[in-house]
């Protein structure tokens, strides 16, 4: 039977081709899975805080590294879709980089994916010139700085330059998309974002005021995972995403 994760279950700084898993707490039962596909000198183990919180909300997370630096986090990837084991609805996470892999999956139309969730979707190349920089960038979370400056399976540096990446095939996509983007991201400025989820009526974007690139792990990580946590129950009652509170005026 799933235990609830525990932070002595997992290294605090796996390789970056391990994956990470978090399961939902004993006794309930699980309402779906997350694979998460990691940014730029990311690896699983970097979406703990995220992980532990969805798998308390009964979903499994299963945290995979960077693809573009690792191109068999893909085939990985499509191997927890095809796991019978795994609860549905199955739905791709990615940050950064790793959410241009995520399209890639579902426009080749890889089985098993439910939806895609974009975080921080990159749109033109960066350069931090420093890590200090960097790591401003990528979140105002004091905790994840001091985790990301203290973590050395993370690689420093790997957001400069333009990495070969695929194409953006938005419409090839035939599932719900939910795109999460912070106003304050200047590694991938939030206007060249909304330029390119323009045109496509399947993605929903949600704006996070301040959010900074490393949108799941920013200062605003818990509402990050609320809104995640809605588009899941949301898509667990209808591809269409039925709403299930709405204010009145």
């Amino acid at each position: 039977m799933p235990s609830s994760p525990s932070p002595s279950s997992l290294p605090s700084s796996p390789a970056p081709s391990t994956p990470s898993s978090w399961d939902e707490p004993e006794g309930l039962a699980a309402r779906g899975t997350l694979i998460v596909l990691a940014g730029r000198g990311e690896h699983g183990g970097v979406y703990e805080r995220f992980g532990r919180r969805l798998a308390f909300d009964a979903y499994r997370v299963r945290a995979l590294g960077d693809p573009s630096a690792d191109p068999s986090v893909l085939d990985e990837a499509a191997k927890l879709l095809a796991d019978e084991s795994l609860p549905g609805p199955k739905v791709v996470i990615g940050s950064d980089t790793g959410s241009q892999y995520a399209v890639r999956l579902a426009a080749e139309q890889t089985a098993g994916i439910d939806a895609l969730i974009l975080a921080g979707l990159p749109t033109t190349p960066w350069t931090s010139g420093s890590w200090e920089a960097e790591v401003e960038a990528r979140t105002a979370c004091p905790t994840h700085q001091g985790r990301l400056t203290n973590d050395p399976a993370f690689r420093r540096g790997a957001l400069d330059g333009s990495p070969e990446l695929p194409e953006l095939r938005l419409d090839l996509v035939q599932v719900p998309v939910l795109a999460l983007h912070g106003t304050d991201d200047t590694v991938s400025p939030l206007a060249g974002v909304l330029t390119a989820y323009a045109g496509h009526p399947g993605v929903r974007t949600v704006i996070f005021n301040g959010g900074r690139h490393d949108v799941l792990n920013d200062a605003l990580h818990r509402t990050a995972a609320a809104t995640v946590v809605l588009f899941l129950e949301r898509l667990r009652l209808s591809p269409e995403l039925p709403a299930i509170a709405e204010g009145l005026a």
